[in-house]
């Protein structure tokens, strides 16, 4: 067998003991007592075996010679040593181990017949490199530091891994060079030393076999287990982010510490605004014993006496080493019960704390009595303050993530107006730094152009209506039997005329309905009609079943709420899939020239549009940008009406939308309202735009009482001749991509509040295109496609 571990090295090995046995002659040649003669009873018993000191080759030859290399040896390995020192006899960077002191061989016995031993990470590039360095250090003068750790990795008895250091003693080794050694250059050293990666370069100039390494080197084990442990540790927490597999990866960093092979962890949050305990939030996959059943409960709830106490006040560790002992001490305590449901025979809780606040607490369990107690609970300190760290940056990126959602979702600060909150922000915070006042200054943005559209669900009040009448029906309806039977079982004149009531209710949600005949009509039930029912003494099981089966029935869940439930569904569906579309259509808008956009959720979609240069300074604004984001706008509504018309069917019930856009060419501004946190239009001037589009909604065609906005077309209302010119060239140009149909309604608009003089374009879709609306077109191609229609 070859002493090399890999086929490839700058090495010739050959393990010799010369420079032991030249230091036994001159001790032998002294000849002043007992270790003179110690050292030539050894060089006699060698003499025999020229090839100790001319170097080996072959680990046969070792084995052969174990005894007499022992005996050689014996100075540097101590009998007396050999249950303590992990130590072995190898040569650097090899796997070849002789000698081994008996912990090292009771250390690689338990880890089995499979076990093979490696450098932990350390490849044959590395090792070839780092060979080459040494010998560029010892015969070149120079100090390439290639210097780090290394470890093997050696399982116990138990599965535990262990680690443990690799130093090694090259006093006992000479390196000289082979016939065939290239010789190096200073240039050549510069060359070598700004190509680490290219091998092929390295082996040129070190050739395999052209060097000789002649002797031996020893081998001394440090078990770092825990070093290691928390070295890992330390680089697995940095590396964790939001949802990763945090137990995992320091699962086996605790077992290795603890060693115990079943060691589980688990980490249950502390809310101290609410004083209450929950799975950790930020990692949900996180497993919590305290809390198993995924609630937030009231720690006083979970944690009782004693270890509330330690843990949420004192805020130290707290240990059972025997749960179901404990459990026996305490027959109520909530916390032991738990665990020992769960397996626990022993358990750690470790409060994590940062800048005195309780984050949580972590849980250390064995399914073993005596596992985890007070003794080994304080092995905690050396990983605690890196655990802290981590939680507490999980819990920091939790709440950016939770503010970014509170922005996106609870706000109206858009992307497009960010920087201008930023500006301001900024400016607060750098005065504050310097013991400034500063006022938050107003956010505006003057010479603006606005945009509003809307997609209508046609109907909805009248649908609503008549849910709500189906519902009471059907409930009013059942009660009337189920009081008219208990009213002949107790001849109360008082049930006889609730139940007249319930009769005359039901002639009454048979009509047109009030705005309070849905409020009416329920206090009037739980107020007078459900405390009859409730009293059931007495009744037969059937009658009593009954009952329940009205209670259940007017629940929110229940078939008293059915067609409700349905309408709700309804407008849930339309919305959800409108304000989707819109959003995403959004994306690619926002990519051709940044503007402000905000959309609201009604019984339908409303959307608000504002685009100039003071939005995105950074960028030249053009008013073809405006033209694009009408023609956008445009398309957007057909493709949300196409989409809804293939939604229809599948609607619980089958309502209309209607297309509403205002066009308006005045730039005006906006300004951010603190009190409302909304942009709205700034002035007496700019307020027109919002009293037009308040009041067009339910406006009918002038003369007629035809509504303005209809099923199946787009209605866009405008107030001059260059306005009508601008949409009837958008609406031309995609008539051409067959999105449109050929006719142009031209209508005029009633008379409103403080509002005449309106106008109106009216266009039917065509729902059976097959185009991709989702490929949006451009002011640019409509002049491309159409020169003629240039506005």
């Amino acid at each position: 067998m070859n002493l090399k571990a890999f086929a490839d090295s700058p090495f010739q090995i050959r393990i010799s003991f010369h420079v032991l046995i030249e230091r036994l002659e001159k001790q032998a040649a002294l000849k002043n007592g007992m270790r003179s003669a110690m050292a030539q009873e050894i060089l006699d018993e060698i003499e025999p075996y020229p090839e100790l000191r001319e170097g080996i080759t072959d680990t046969d030859q070792l084995m052969k010679h174990a005894d007499i290399i022992k005996r050689l040896t014996a100075d540097i390995f101590p009998e007396v040593l050999t249950l303590n020192e992990i130590k072995a006899i190898t040569v650097p960077f090899q796997d070849v181990l002789f000698n081994q002191s008996q912990r090292l061989q009771n250390i690689l016995a338990e880890a089995g017949s499979a076990f093979d031993i490696n450098i932990r990470d350390f490849t044959e590039h590395q090792i070839y490199v780092n060979s080459c360095c040494i010998i560029l250090n010892e015969f070149y003068g120079t100090n390439f530091n290639f210097s780090r750790s290394w470890f093997y990795d050696i399982p116990d008895a138990k599965g535990i891994m262990k680690h443990y250091r690799i130093l090694y003693n090259a006093d006992f080794m000479d390196l000289v060079p082979a016939p065939n050694a290239p010789i190096i250059t200073a240039e050549d050293i510069e060359l070598l030393r700004d190509n680490y990666d290219d091998l092929a370069l390295w082996k040129k100039y070190f050739p395999k076999d052209s060097w000789i390494l002649k002797g031996f080197a020893i081998l001394n084990l440090f078990d770092a287990t825990v070093e290691n442990a928390v070295s890992a540790l330390k680089g697995t927490l940095l590396g964790a982010t939001y949802g990763s597999n945090l137990k995992n990866n320091i699962l086996e960093v605790f077992r290795s510490i603890y060693k115990i092979p079943d060691l589980d962890i688990g980490f249950t949050s502390f809310n101290d605004v609410e004083n209450t305990f929950s799975i950790a939030t930020f990692n949900p996959n996180l497993k919590s014993y305290l809390v198993p059943h995924d609630v937030e409960e009231q720690c006083f709830d979970t944690l009782c006496g004693t270890s509330l106490s330690k843990l949420v006040e004192e805020r130290v560790y707290f240990t059972v080493s025997d749960v179901a002992k404990f459990l026996l001490k305490d027959p109520g305590n909530t916390m032991a019960k738990r665990f020992l449901e769960q397996g626990i025979g022993s358990l750690i809780l470790a409060p994590v704390l940062k800048n005195g606040h309780l984050l949580g607490i972590i849980e250390l369990v064995s399914n073993r009595v005596g596992e985890l107690n007070s003794i080994n609970a304080n092995q905690l300190e050396i990983v605690m303050p890196y655990i802290t760290d981590t939680i507490d940056r999980q819990y920091s990126y939790m709440q950016n993530q939770i503010q970014a959602l509170i922005q996106n979702e609870y706000t109206t600060i858009h992307p497009s107006v960010y920087w201008k909150f930023k500006k301001e922000a900024v400016k607060f915070i750098k005065y504050r730094g310097l013991k400034k006042d500063y006022a938050l200054k107003e956010v505006t943005f003057t010479d603006v152009y606005p945009l509003y559209g809307q997609i209508d669900i046609k109907g909805s009040s009248d649908t609503r209506n008549h849910s709500v009448q189906l519902d009471l029906q059907n409930q009013l309806t059942t009660l009337i039997p189920l009081l008219e039977q208990l009213q002949l079982s107790k001849n109360d004149s008082n049930i006889e005329q609730n139940v007249r009531n319930l009769q005359e209710l039901v002639m009454d949600v048979q009509g047109p309905l009030r705005a309070d005949t849905e409020q009416h009509i329920q206090g009037y039930l739980e107020m007078h009609i459900h405390p009859l029912l409730r009293v059931t003494d007495g009744f037969s099981e059937t009658y009593k079943a009954a009952i329940d089966k009205y209670f259940e029935n007017a629940d929110k869940g229940g078939d008293f709420h059915h067609n409700r439930r349905k309408y709700e569904t309804t407008v849930a569906l339309i919305n959800e899939k409108m304000a989707l579309l819109l959003d995403r259509a959004q994306t690619q808008a926002q990519a051709v020239f940044p503007h402000y956009y905000e959309r609201f959720k009604t019984d339908g979609i409303e959307h608000n549009l504002y685009i100039g240069a003071t939005i995105a300074p950074a960028k030249k604004f053009d008013v073809t940008y405006l033209y694009n984001l009408r023609l956008w706008q445009l398309q957007v509504l057909c493709e949300m009406e196409l989409e809804h018309h293939f939604l229809k069917t599948t609607l619980p019930y089958p309502l209309d939308v209607t297309s509403l856009i205002l066009a308006f060419s005045l730039p005006i501004s906006i300004r951010f309202r603190m009190d409302e946190k909304r942009f709205d239009v700034d002035g007496t001037y700019n307020a027109r735009f919002e009293i037009v589009k308040k009041r067009i909604d339910k406006a009918f065609v002038k003369g007629t009482t035809e509504r303005l906005t209809a099923p199946g077309k787009i209605t866009i209302v405008y107030t001059n001749h260059e306005e009508e010119v601008e949409y009837k060239n958008y609406i031309r140009f995609l008539q051409s991509k067959k999105m449109l149909d050929d006719e142009i309604e031209m209508l005029e608009v009633e008379d409103l509040q403080s509002v005449s003089g309106l106008k109106a374009l009216r266009v039917k879709i065509r729902y059976n295109t097959s185009l991709p609306l989702r490929n949006f077109f451009s002011y640019t191609e409509l002049l491309q496609e159409a020169p003629a229609l240039a506005i």
